[in-house]
């Protein structure tokens, strides 16, 4: 399966300053997708964040690691491979504590996991001691993995040398043999000659040795660059799966404003019908109030009607009053008049008689 991303955040991503070792220097301009990576052919969780094409977090989580929140919405952490500190500034407290619970589930992962390891080198180990039976083990070095000189030789010795019968008791003795001593030395030149040439076949072996190892060297580089491309190119295709996500939250969101613009275009025809009602009202308002106005005018001018009315009226009382008042003064010395002159008559009535 390789490596695969097992969880995901965004966040500002700093880097401790090299010369000033106390200075924050930020490496992304803006918040960036920060993942949790889980290798599961070599157990391994590692922390790894890009900026574009650029990987400014590649950190393998180790047991001796600690994640330190620095504040609610800051966290950081050292990391001895890279030789640097790694800290991120979060949005929220919430997704500072949701990055340090993961950070201290994956240590606590790779710690068992580091033990399992041990444990299974222990045991592979444990019968190769076993089966060496308290021989002394030596260091592997060129020498222990292809064979001393001599060791080389030997064996070509001893194959060569195996057809080779030793005398019998029937031969002659060596020193008194000149064809056996002129065989003999006949067969240490052929010996020499095969040593040199299996010296010559040792050193080009060795030759090719060094250059095989090499080779191995540059494959490994290249493995590992190869590995480290993937891993970047698996973030990049997370992120462009989180970007894929993000666009259709932004399409979605996109859809529901525009659903809400038109809910709100249509409060604003309702409300400019409002309004125009509302204009309505207020010129029938204004023309009420000047034709009130005007009433007002002709009831203040039939008020002043009214009390010129009233004070003629008075007046007319009071003159009708006066003339009552003088009326009777009138009857009065009307009443006393008569009476005089019904006096008048009877004392003439009374001269009439007496006369």
């Amino acid at each position: 399966m390789g490596e695969q991303p097992i969880f995901s955040t965004r966040a500002h991503v700093f880097q401790i300053d090299p010369n000033t070792k106390k200075n924050w220097v930020p490496t992304s301009k803006h918040a960036v997708t920060v993942s949790y990576f889980y290798d599961s052919t070599r157990n391994v969780y590692r922390i790894i964040s890009l900026d574009g094409a650029k990987a400014i977090i590649n950190s393998t989580i180790t047991p001796n690691m600690t994640f330190t929140k620095t504040s609610q919405k800051f966290g950081q952490w050292a990391d001895s491979r890279a030789n640097t500190v790694y800290g991120l500034g979060f949005s929220s407290e919430h997704h500072l504590s949701k990055f340090a619970e993961k950070f201290q589930e994956f240590k606590e992962a790779a710690r068992l996991a580091k033990e399992k390891s041990q444990e299974k080198m222990e045991l592979t180990s444990t019968p190769s001691q076993e089966s060496a039976g308290g021989d002394i083990q030596s260091p592997l070095t060129p020498e222990s993995i292809n064979g001393t000189d001599d060791e080389r030789v030997m064996p070509e010795v001893t194959q060569n040398s195996e057809p080779r019968a030793e005398p019998t008791q029937n031969a002659l003795p060596f020193t008194h043999s000149s064809t056996i001593s002129k065989h003999w030395e006949a067969e240490l030149a052929t010996l020499k000659g095969n040593n040199a040439k299996l010296t010559a076949a040792l050193l080009e072996s060795t030759a090719n040795v060094k250059q095989w190892k090499q080779q191995l060297a540059a494959y490994q580089e290249e493995a590992e660059r190869l590995h480290k491309r993937v891993t970047e190119l698996e973030c990049v295709s997370s992120q462009a799966n989180a970007v894929h996500t993000h666009k259709t939250e932004l399409n979605q969101t996109i859809q529901e404003l525009e659903s809400t613009l038109k809910k709100k275009e249509e409060e604003i025809e309702g409300l400019k019908q409002e309004i125009d009602n509302a204009r309505e009202l207020q010129a029938q308002r204004d023309s009420l109030t000047q034709k009130l106005q005007e009433v007002e005018i002709r009831n203040k001018d039939l008020e002043g009607q009214l009390s010129d009315l009233e004070q003629r009226l008075e007046k007319s009382q009071n003159e009708q009053e006066a003339f009552r008042n003088n009326l009777k003064t009138l009857l009065e010395i009307l009443d006393g008049k008569i009476f005089e002159l019904s006096e008048l008559r009877d004392n003439l009535a009374k001269l009439i008689e007496c006369s």
